[in-house]
């Protein structure tokens, strides 16, 4: 079994995270709240790094496959923090989508491993892509 240490800088990362994900579900929730996703925005990235380490940050950002989702997702957070939300937000979600889509197959198999997931783990779209 592999080991996770965790240190209290990883602690808060995952915390501004987290926060990160809340503040920006509650900037949708409140109709593309600027200072809400901004918030969001920000948490997001700084606890990802904090979590991560900035190297291991610049590496995954800068890869060459990653360059489409780096780029939308770094226009999308400028828009959101200029006050456009809604056309930054957009930007950011197919970022996102395109940057994180390595992790679905880890998404599958977490899926199937705990019980109170059993919902997902029948999702189709998961099944599909245990194949990539």
């Amino acid at each position: 079994m592999v080991s996770f240490e965790m240190n209290d800088r990883k602690k808060i990362g995952l915390g501004l995270t987290g926060f990160g994900i809340f503040f920006s579900f509650l900037g949708i929730i409140f109709f593309f709240d600027k200072g809400l996703l901004a918030m969001g925005n920000i948490l997001f990235f700084s606890g990802v790094t904090l979590t991560i380490g900035l190297k291991s940050t610049m590496q995954f950002f800068m890869k060459r496959q990653n360059f489409k989702g780096t780029i939308s997702f770094g226009i999308g957070f400028f828009l959101v923090v200029i006050g456009w939300p809604i056309f930054g937000m957009i930007l950011e979600s197919y970022g996102f989508i395109v940057l994180f889509s390595g992790f679905w197959p880890t998404l599958a198999v977490l899926c199937r491993r705990y019980p109170f997931l059993v919902g997902c783990s029948n999702n189709p779209i998961l099944d599909r892509s245990e194949d990539i």
